[in-house]
Parts: structure tokens; sequence; C-alpha cells
């Protein structure tokens, strides 16, 4: 099976939508014998925001203890293989299309996309023979499909309002879903990474889960942490938190070399950053504060997120927005979201139909003499740093490494169907 038949295959896959539950998870890694099983000291992480940064910290720190440490992540931003990292190399296209192989025969074409591959990953990773797995959730928590695995430790980084439509419209039933993955014997970690109305929930939940411990971090003692922003220091803490409740050496120097691509990230005049709800939204534009840099937003938005909410928490802190959507089906039409912008905010809103005019727009109308470009009308007399934010979604963080950073790309688009059930 060529890796280009297999994304075919798991594009075909988006037709069963999103199905939470444990069961198919559960019979399909029995015939596969288990891997589930043989994946080393597992910290599985959930929460609304930061779990990728939480995981890649994780996995910093025992990987610098000289442990042999995977990662199972999502989405990925340009190439399926960022979702399976054993010892900060991703996995192969062989060994991803050979995992495949043995998870078809299993059965595992009848599971869903995010099913599918989570099954491909706990092939390899048990494969590989680690000593440590760090597993993110992939929706919610309770029936994600990640939660079959046993893990001494879970981290919920926090708990914010994001797919309302799955997860509940309150605080309190997203944390329940959240809190799903707690277990009896479990060191449960809670991080700051949230909604503080949600942690007594969290720690409610935990408790009667049996948990044989409960720990609320703080980030008073954090080290230098290499990832931009408050809210990375307050993921520290609660990854620095789980290596230790694991038994695991926690490496905390790491932290100040810490890679996380698509958060913060800065490409040349760029800044990628992949926050695509109200709360990353929040934590993004208290990052632009501190340092006092007021970007021209470039601006993609998923389709079933709340886009006048994420548009709202950016709006004070951008000079003007670039409109634009990402090359895939899940993305919101331009002039729909150049509607929503209008709407909630008196920066200029100017429409393009992809990222690379959208970026020639931006840089445009910058007004430092090292760029220099005519002005695009509705923009004259703006007072523009030479910074572009790329923001709104991590599919168009995606698009942007490859096309501005040379980042590895499928030669197929592969992501996760839209957070519906339908």
């Amino acid at each position: 099976m060529p890796y280009r038949e297999l994304l075919e295959r798991l594009v075909s896959a988006r037709r069963f939508g999103v199905k939470l539950g444990l069961e198919r998870m559960q019979a399909l890694l029995g015939k596969l014998g288990h891997p589930e099983q043989h994946l080393g000291v597992v910290i599985h992480v959930a929460g609304t925001n930061g779990k990728g940064s939480v995981v890649a910290m994780i996995a910093a720190m025992v990987g610098a203890a000289g442990l042999r440490v995977a990662t199972y992540t999502s989405p990925h931003l340009s190439t399926l293989r960022e979702r399976i990292v054993i010892d900060r190399a991703m996995a192969t296209e062989a060994a991803i299309v050979d995992a495949a192989a043995r998870v078809s025969v299993a059965g595992g074409d009848e599971l869903t996309f995010f099913e599918q591959i989570t099954a491909i990953a706990m092939v390899i990773i048990a494969g590989a023979q680690v000593d440590v797995t760090v597993l993110e959730v992939g929706l919610g928590g309770r029936l994600d499909a990640t939660n079959v695995v046993a893990a001494p430790v879970a981290v919920v980084t926090g708990v914010a309002m994001d797919h309302e439509a799955i997860l509940g419209d309150t605080l309190a039933a997203i944390a329940a879903e959240k809190a799903g993955i707690w277990k009896p014997g479990q060191r449960a970690i809670i991080g700051l990474s949230g909604e503080p109305g949600a942690v007594a929930t969290l720690v409610e939940l935990a408790n009667a889960a049996g948990v044989a411990s409960v720990e609320l971090v703080d980030d008073i003692d954090v080290p230098p942490v290499a990832l931009a922003g408050a809210h990375q220091r307050r993921n520290a803490a609660a990854a620095i938190a789980a290596v230790r409740a694991a038994g695991l050496p926690a490496v905390t120097d790491a932290l100040a070399h810490v890679v996380h691509p698509g958060r913060f990230e800065r490409v040349k005049d760029l800044i990628l950053d992949g926050a695509h709800n109200p709360h990353g939204a929040r934590a993004l534009a208290e990052t632009l504060r501190s340092l006092a840099l007021r970007p021209v937003l470039v601006l993609a938005i998923s389709a079933d997120k709340n886009a006048r909410a994420i548009v709202s928490e950016l709006a004070n802190d951008v000079s003007a927005i670039i409109v634009t959507r990402y090359a895939q089906d899940r993305a919101m039409e331009v002039s729909a979201l150049a509607a929503v912008c209008r709407e909630v905010t008196h920066v200029p809103v100017i429409p393009a139909q992809d990222l690379q005019s959208a970026v020639v727009i931006a840089r445009s109308i910058y007004t430092a003499p090292s760029f220099g470009g005519a002005a695009t009308p509705g923009t004259a007399g703006l007072a523009i740093g030479s910074t572009i934010l790329v923001a709104g979604s991590l599919f168009i963080v995606g698009e942007a490494r490859v096309v501005f950073l040379g980042a590895p790309a499928d030669p197929l688009r592969v992501s996760d169907p839209p957070t519906s059930t339908t």
C-alpha cells in the first residue's frame, strides 16, 4: 500500500464523521494483540488548550534524561507523520503504511479517521519499545479513542469553551468530558491553562474516579521556557508536574530549548500561531501585548468555530485583518469571515482568496522602509509594524509552514473531519 493510497483511504474514512466511544477501538486493539499495553510509561494529556505544548515539554524533559520517548498528537500541520514522533523523529511513510496494513487486516477500515490513525500510532510505538509515551487526547477525553490506554498519570491542562456541539455548552459539561480520562489509582494533574470556573468540577470528578492523588499546579517556580507567552509557563508547570508524578527524571533545563511548531513560531517577518478558539485567541492577544506587538493579522478560521468570539479577542491587538481561507473544505468562506470581522472591529478588513495573496497584501501595507510597498486602499496612514501574524486555525498555520519555511508536506491534504456527529 503506497503512502498516497493510504492517505486517500484515510480521506475516505472522514465519511464516518466523529464517533466518540471506546468499544470499536478496544475490539480492534484486541485483534492487533493489544499494542496499547506496550507503550512504556504513559502520560495522557487532555484539555481545551495547551495539550500539544504540554506534550512537547514532557517529551523534551524526558528525552533530555536519556529515555526513549514517543508522542502521539493531533491534528498535524502539514504531514500526517507529525502525529507519531519517536525520539524527536517523525514516523516514516513506510512505518505508517506497514502499520496501516495491519490495522486494515484487523478490520480497521470500518473505523473513523481518528480511530484508524490512533491504532496505527499504537502499533508503531509499541514496535519501537520506547520507555515513555505521551498521548494527546483528540477530542474531549471520556470517549476519545486514546482513552483505551491505562495511563498512570493523566493531565487536564484546563477547560474552556470549544466543540460545544459535541462536548456540551457549559464549562461543567466540557470539564466532565475532559475529566473522563481520570482512572482509579492514577495521579491526576490539573493545569492552569483554562477557565478557573472549571477547576472545582475537575477536582470533584478526579476524586469520584478514585485517583490516587490530585495535584493543582502553579507556575511560581517554572524555569525559563522557550515558547512565548505567560500561558506557556502555565503549560510548563503542568508538564513538570506530570513528569514528576510519573516518577521520571524532569530535566527542566530542556524547557529553555523546547520547540513546538505553530505556537507563536517566528518565520522571517511572520508569527505563526494556531490559536483557534476564543480562549486560545485571548492567550495570543495577551502575548502580543506583553511583547508590545500590534501586527497585521492574516486570519482563517474553520467553519465550525466561534469566529465572532475569536475575532473579538484579537481585534484590539492587531492593526489590520487580512481575511483568507485555508485550502480545505472545513475553512470558513472569506466573505462570511470578513463580514464577521467588520461587525466586531474598526480596523481595516481586507479579503484575500488564499494565504499567499493575503501575505502579499499584509506586506504591502507596512510603513517600515525595508518593505516599502504601495499601500492597499483603506490602509493609508496606518501605524503598522513589520510583523504579520498568521492565526485562527492550525490548518492555515500548516500551509504557512510549507510555503514560507519549506516544511514537509503530504502529497494529499488530509485533515480530521469537522467536529459534528453527522
